[in-house]
């Protein structure tokens, strides 16, 4: 199994999650995030004044999906987050040793 981490802005996260249901994924988890890649910070106008923002709004989208499954659900993420700017964000991808569903017990795949 492997777990698909993908930080980008909150406007894609709409078009991510359709994408996402379209493709099968059979679960998400959302967070808001802050922070920072290349781009390092931004300027933004408060009362005439400028100010630097460190850190930038981000949305973190977390799922597990099967092994035969990942290559899939990857390039349908870029294909709904890419704009081709700094910032579009990332995905890590990491390998999942073990999953237990609580109420029924189920483990790994069977799990999900």
């Amino acid at each position: 199994m492997k777990k698909i981490t993908v930080i980008t802005a909150p406007s894609k996260f709409e078009a991510l999650r359709k994408k996402m249901i379209e493709t099968g994924v059979c679960g998400l988890t959302v967070s808001s995030a802050e922070g920072f890649g290349v781009q390092k910070s931004k300027l933004d106008k408060m009362k005439d004044q400028d100010i630097a923002v460190e850190f930038l709004p981000r949305t973190k989208v977390e799922m597990v999906v099967k092994d035969n499954e990942a290559e899939k659900v990857i390039k349908e993420i870029l294909e709904c987050t890419r704009t081709g700017r700094i910032g579009d964000g990332k995905i890590f991808v990491s390998e999942i040793i073990d999953a237990v569903r609580i109420r029924t017990g189920e483990r790994k795949e069977d799990a999900l």
